[in-house]
């Protein structure tokens, strides 16, 4: 019997999703004569660039980026470029703040006020984001941390998107005591990563071109690789679960697998997804 392949992010959780794109996961396991199908949503990250971001009283810009973390492969941030709004400021929001996604008219709802976001702390471009940075963030908005606990969001494995869960002064004091003031939060950029070689175990093959997101937990479940020749180019899904490791010195994603692992993951035609239920 084949293997069936896992994920970091849990698979129970790809219910009732806020964002809505459907589209099979296929993967083939190597060696294997049938193909395992799993159906669940997901939404691709690339599609979500350039989306209009909506507050509760007004316009803030548009999705930029995505900052996720290369440990857990979960979605920490959205980056927004505030346009006119805030010039030459970009600012970074959370996915407790975010609504459903209006895909006809492409806008992200955001359940914060405008005076919030401009009050919240500045982040340094080209500059990793710090643990500092976060807890001083996550302090302004009076959310718990994601870094307390063993689930994927602290406490639970998706976004708590309700207000009430407000944690008190005292409790987030006893959480920043852990950590210094240089402590990198390995959060990295999914706009940097697209165009990362894949490095299988004995080669290079193709390069990433998009992620796959599951929208209720906003962790990470597959990397869309593009593989071959201009004549016979194709995508392929590759389970986050399989890499190893991110080389930002070698520019590539570095995974689990040979060559021939790769190749027989199953094409998908990313246009198909977004089409609806």
């Amino acid at each position: 019997m084949p293997k069936k392949s896992s994920t970091v992010v849990s698979m129970a959780h790809c219910s009732k999703p806020l964002l809505t794109a459907t589209t099979p996961l296929t993967w083939t396991v190597p060696g294997s004569r049938k193909q395992k199908k799993k159906r669940f949503m997901r939404q691709s990250i690339k599609q979500l660039y350039g989306n209009k971001l909506g507050a509760l009283d007004g316009k803030i810009g548009q999705v930029k980026d995505f900052y996720f973390d290369d440990r857990s492969w979960a979605v920490r941030y959205l980056v927004a470029d505030t346009g006119s709004w805030l010039p030459g400021r970009q600012v970074l929001i959370s996915p407790h703040s975010l609504d459903r996604l209006d895909r006809t008219a492409r806008v992200l709802r955001v359940n914060l006020t405008r005076e919030q976001i401009e009050g919240s702390p500045a982040i340094e471009q080209h500059k990793p984001v710090s643990r500092r940075y976060e807890e001083e963030y996550y302090n302004h908005y009076g959310w718990p941390y994601y870094w307390q606990g063993d689930a994927l969001w602290g406490i639970s494995g998706f976004p708590i998107l309700e207000q009430a869960t407000r944690l008190l002064p005292v409790e987030h004091a006893l959480v920043t005591a852990n950590y210094g003031e240089g402590d990198d939060a390995h959060l990295r950029s999914t706009k940097g990563v697209i165009g990362y070689h894949l490095q299988a175990k004995d080669g290079i093959i193709g390069q990433v071109c998009d992620f796959m997101m599951e929208p209720q937990s906003w962790g990470i479940c597959q990397l869309v690789i593009k593989i071959g020749h201009r004549s016979s180019e194709k995508e392929i899904e590759i389970p986050a679960s399989k890499v190893d490791r991110i080389s930002y010195e070698e520019i590539a994603v570095c995974v689990n697998l040979t060559i021939e692992d790769v190749e027989q993951g199953i094409a998908h035609d990313l246009a198909a997804i977004g089409a609806g239920d």
